[in-house]
């Protein structure tokens, strides 16, 4: 591995800047890696998971959401935050079910991705789901969102063509073109 420490920045003071039921917004100071120092502002976000859902016929269950913060409804993949000592794959079986109703036999993790790298910490980790069978969904209460399912290709497509511009939903097409491809292969684990 390389050594980094020519461009780590060390923490040396924090303020909290605010402390919301959703966000939480700090200003920490910096050594920068000159001795200077700097101040880098920054959400803190206790992580989150994505999950790709795939039917037995091939085809990715979606979702079709409005994000108040863009005034758009968006094409996703099915996700969600992680509670308090709540285990990733827990959270995505969790969000799976809650948002579209789905419940799967099989589990594979792929990747972590840190969306808003310059202003936040959120990391979400993202897994493969098959084996679905519908059991309902159980939406969050003010939680609105539309559960259809797409080709592969026509997945694709909307990435292409910027119907699709969710990050976390744009990072999984690479997967999932590479995974289907057999390209890229996963660790799938069988649960209960």
């Amino acid at each position: 591995m390389a050594d980094d420490s020519h461009l780590t920045e060390h923490a040396t003071a924090r303020e909290e800047l605010l402390k919301g039921h959703f966000l939480h917004v700090v200003r920490d100071t910096v050594r920068l890696p000159d001795g200077g120092s700097a101040t880098r502002e920054y959400v803190l976000h206790p992580g989150a998971v994505a999950v790709v859902p795939l039917t037995d016929d091939g085809r990715i269950v979606l979702e079709r959401q409005y994000r108040h913060a863009t005034r758009q409804v968006m094409i996703e993949i099915p996700a969600g935050k992680l509670d308090a000592g709540e285990s990733p794959l827990a959270c995505g079986r969790r969000e799976l079910l809650e948002e579209t109703g789905y419940v799967a036999r099989e589990w594979a993790y792929a990747f972590t991705t840190y969306p808003t790298v310059a202003y936040s910490d959120e990391a979400i980790e993202v897994w493969f789901a098959r084996g679905l069978a519908h059991q309902g969904a159980k939406l969050d209460q003010g939680e609105f969102l539309e559960v259809f399912t797409a080709t592969p290709q026509e997945f694709l497509g909307w990435c292409r063509e910027g119907r699709i511009v969710d990050s976390k939903t744009l990072a999984s097409a690479v997967w999932i073109q590479n995974v289907l491809a057999g390209t890229w292969k996963l660790d799938w684990k069988a649960l209960p």
